[in-house]
């Protein structure tokens, strides 16, 4: 199984396990908040919306990954949504192991 598919298991685990904001609003509040760790934006979403997570994500110093498609995302969390992130160290810990180990491999 490839890192990328593990990834994706894990985000329909941190789903399940109510760990996931969704919608720009919660997350925007959650990021400004120190409540998330790893910001998931849909590579193929909204450019100003991205430009403004990608801002916000920086200045409060929390992981940004635009690996995913929005169907990614979709299948995995069972949401349609082009922004999720992850409210728990030890998930968004290994998301970004693996969002590393996927970057390494390309």
């Amino acid at each position: 199984m490839d890192n990328k598919q593990k990834l994706l298991n894990l985000l329909g685990l941190a789903r399940r396990a109510g760990k996931l904001v969704t919608g720009e609003d919660m997350v925007l509040k959650a990021v400004r908040n120190g409540k998330v760790q790893l910001v998931f934006f849909a590579q193929d979403g909204g450019n100003s919306t991205k430009k403004k997570f990608t801002n916000k994500t920086q200045s409060y110093n929390v992981a940004f990954s635009t690996t995913l498609t929005r169907q990614e995302i979709a299948d995995a969390t069972g949401m349609a949504r082009s922004l999720v992130a992850v409210a728990d160290r030890g998930f968004a810990k290994k998301m970004k192991e693996y969002l590393k180990q996927e970057e390494e491999t390309q």
